[in-house]
């Protein structure tokens, strides 16, 4: 059996390969270029005092793309193998709809079609882009991350809980995946993800939002609910979600909100006892301010007086987040609290946009993925700045190579180290390998977001991501196109082994 999967996998290995010879040979400088071109024309709009970089170039020492041995050394050939191939066919866009138009068809109610497709799924897309099924499988892909330079950022598969019931078994949920990191190598677990709206159920998350935008541009209503926190909203936040005033928390809604904090605690606290630290993800405009609100309440509970262990997250896409991230940054420094934020790009476009025209109102969103990249960068330069003079936290969660690049000049020039624990570069399990390695080869901190949980709860999450994120996904050719440069540097050095080891053969016998 072991001969017959090794021969599958030989004969796979030698059709990528052909591929491979059948291309350009500068294919993979094209794809590296035009990963980079897609981002530079933001470059003349940064702030002055970020370097532009173009990822690959001679004489860059960020990123060194052209030594794919040393880049995959960490990668054996089958996985390797795998993910090329996977990612060649996540880059077609019209087989996310296809895969989303399966899973939500009507063909899944019948038995034997949902067991092969969730087959199908599980030995395909599910083993690339997620890290187990649960705690004991993740955890095999935690240690084979951190043997090579990689550290984990755990995030169980559960969100949008509609009860208590639901809210209590997810938190359940997160207190175990917190707890299982204290079983691993220390240090190679970072960060367990958490979302809100696992532990609060969505309905409050939107009174509360409400709740919070109308106390905002009202000063003389009172929440008496409401904890000490950090800025939530610029001026240029949207309000449009609440157009009359909301009515009060009643008892009930209390006692939830009560709940919701206490479940959050317990995720924290169990967390810290293997000092992990808690990301907090972000979500749509209609229940972000709960979100953020929460956040900060628990950051104010527990950060540390020199590193902060509750990370709220900030999605650049938006155009209030330079103003946001500014005016929690001065008011938590005000507090002598470290603040800590992940910056993403967000990935609500789409509905945030229908949402805003639909009321007449305009977007929240950049109009331009240009505007975007810029607000990221312009986000990333702020914080590492702020983290190079005073305690605090940045993860950059980008797939962007110019961002990456950018952000990783600019932390060489304040000289925030590897060992400094302010600084982590984090990317999707299963996306922007090269990256990854590249960051890590060159000294920087990095993590994979390591999403798990059973195929058929984990995959409906994966299909929304991919038909948010499809642009992600197309933009692979970068990796895949490294990906396939190193199966023919290892097949090319297969055979020149087994033509050495043949002729070192054929003396001995001459002789």
């Amino acid at each position: 059996m072991a001969m017959i999967k090794k021969d599958v996998s030989f004969k796979l290995l030698r059709s990528a390969v052909h591929r491979v010879n059948a291309a350009s040979p500068s294919r993979c400088h094209q794809a590296q270029r035009a990963t980079t071109n897609a981002t530079t024309t933001i470059v003349s709009q940064a702030p002055q005092h970020v370097t532009a970089a173009v990822a690959g170039k001679d004489g860059d020492n960020i990123f060194n793309f052209d030594d794919t041995k040393t880049l995959f050394a960490s990668v054996p050939t089958g996985k390797l193998l795998h993910s090329a191939a996977t990612l060649n066919v996540a880059a077609v866009e019209p087989m996310v709809d296809l895969s989303l138009w399966v899973m939500n068809s009507k063909l899944m109610d019948f038995p034997l079609f949902k067991k092969v497709v969730m087959g199908t799924i599980k030995y395909t897309a599910y083993d690339h882009f997620v890290a187990g099924g649960d705690t004991v499988e993740t955890g095999k892909t935690v240690r084979r991350l951190w043997n090579s330079g990689v550290r984990g950022m755990l995030d169980y598969g559960v969100e949008h809980a509609v009860d208590n019931e639901s809210c209590d078994k997810a938190a359940q949920h997160l207190i175990k995946t917190a707890e299982s990191t204290q079983s691993l190598p220390p240090s190679s677990v970072g960060f367990v993800a958490v979302k809100v709206t696992a532990l609060c159920p969505v309905y409050l998350l939107k009174r509360l939002s409400d709740l919070l935008r109308w106390e905002h541009k009202n000063s003389s209503f009172k929440l008496p609910w409401k904890q000490q926190t950090l800025p939530i909203f610029s001026e240029t936040s949207p309000f449009y979600h609440t157009l009359q005033q909301p009515a009060p928390l009643n008892g009930e809604e209390e006692d939830d909100l009560e709940l919701a904090q206490k479940r959050l605690m317990r995720v924290c606290e169990k967390a810290f006892e293997g000092n992990v630290r808690i990301v907090i993800d972000a979500e749509d405009t209609a229940i972000q301010p709960a979100i953020d609100y929460l956040t900060y309440w628990a950051a104010i509970k527990y950060n540390e007086p020199q590193r902060p262990m509750v990370y709220g997250t900030i999605q650049a896409f938006m155009k209030d987040a330079g103003e946001r991230i500014t005016m929690t940054k001065i008011a938590a420094d005000k507090m002598n609290l470290p603040a800590g934020f992940k910056i993403v790009r967000g990935a609500y476009m789409s509905s945030e946009r229908e949402l805003a025209n639909s009321l007449g109102v305009e977007s929240p969103i950049h109009d331009t993925i240009e505007n975007t990249h810029e607000c990221y960068n312009r986000c990333a330069a702020f914080m590492l700045d702020q983290i190079s003079k005073r305690p605090g936290g940045l993860i950059l969660a980008t797939h962007n190579l110019n961002s990456a690049s950018l952000a990783a000049k600019k932390a060489r020039e304040y000289a925030i180290g590897k060992d400094s624990g302010k600084l982590e570069f984090a990317s999707l399990y299963g996306m922007a390998d090269a990256m990854t390695f590249a960051l890590r080869n060159a000294g920087f901190p990095v993590s994979k977001y390591l999403p798990f949980g059973p195929v058929d709860q984990i995959m409906p999450y994966l299909l929304r991501r991919a038909e948010e994120n499809k642009g992600m996904l197309s933009s692979s050719a970068l990796d895949r196109q490294l990906m396939m440069k190193e199966l023919k540097r290892r097949m090319k050095a297969y055979f020149t082994e087994k033509e050495t080891q043949y002729k070192a053969r054929a003396n001995s016998m001459a002789n």
